[in-house]
């Protein structure tokens, strides 16, 4: 492989997206139960680790999730996409920013996997929250917390059902049935994903309100919230939801359009 920016940038992208069809694909496998387990995804970073091909997998993850975390980083300050500088434009290149930090905090913890020092860090949204309830003002930040990972659900809602959803597919030489195969995918992907994303909002402000953290959690906590209050079929179909989404992206890698990048 040519290691320029646009190959990195693919490759960080399905890597993304292998990480979510694992996740989604241990969850459906974990509800119906056929084995599997709720994933979140540092949870699906474990799971490699059982044998000599998933310890392979583990490495060229990580190494791909670095890739990711660097083509967030180019958007966020190259603006490759053109977003801008004004007030809309700087809220998205602050995304692909958080973004960045994010999947940084998960290629760690991948490594940390792979070589074997620890179990790796997991989730750290908990710990974040268990931090900021022992400070003075400990509520109003989880509340604050809360209310982006919020956001961050609407937008995936946002993106799946306005026209946004297919400018930010970026996508190139796309047949007729490849272009309905991604909209489908990205539609149901973006949506589980939504979600996924509102009950991990709606744990933290159960969280913040209670003042426990016994009541936050991440996606893993999300699934099992998910299958308690609403029951098997649902946490099934978010599943595939978010493993349509993992494939969403593997496709998207290859068919993005890099032209600026």
């Amino acid at each position: 492989m040519n290691f320029n920016k646009e190959n990195i940038a693919r490759f960080g992208i399905a890597t993304k997206g292998f990480v979510y069809t694992l996740m989604g694909v241990l969850t459906f496998m974990a509800a119906i139960g056929s084995g599997g387990t709720k994933s979140g995804t540092s949870d699906a970073l474990k799971f490699l680790q059982n044998n000599t091909v998933g310890t392979i997998l583990l490495g060229i993850t990580a190494i791909g999730l670095v890739a990711y975390v660097f083509w967030r980083f180019y958007q966020a300050i190259k603006d490759p996409d053109k977003e801008g500088t004004d007030l809309k434009g700087i809220g998205n290149r602050l995304g692909f920013f958080s973004s960045g930090v994010f999947y940084g905090l998960l290629a760690f913890s991948a490594f940390e996997i792979l070589i074997g020092s620890g179990s790796g860090s997991g989730d750290g949204q908990e710990s974040l929250i268990t931090s900021a309830l022992t400070k003075p003002s400990g509520q109003i930040i989880v509340l604050i917390i809360a209310t982006i990972i919020l956001g961050r659900a609407i937008f995936q809602m946002v993106i799946a059902y306005t026209n946004l959803y297919k400018k930010r597919m970026k996508a190139q030489n796309l047949g007729p049935k490849t272009e309905k195969l991604m909209i489908t995918l990205g539609k149901i992907g973006h949506t589980s994903r939504g979600i996924v994303i509102g009950v991990v909002a709606f744990l933290t402000y159960r969280a913040a309100f209670s003042y426990s953290t016994e009541e936050a959690g991440g996606t893993k906590d999300a699934f099992s919230f998910l299958q308690d209050e609403f029951g098997t079929i649902v946490l099934s179909l978010v599943a595939l939801g978010l493993a349509m989404y993992g494939i969403f992206l593997l496709i998207n890698a290859w068919y993005r359009d890099m032209k600026r990048v």
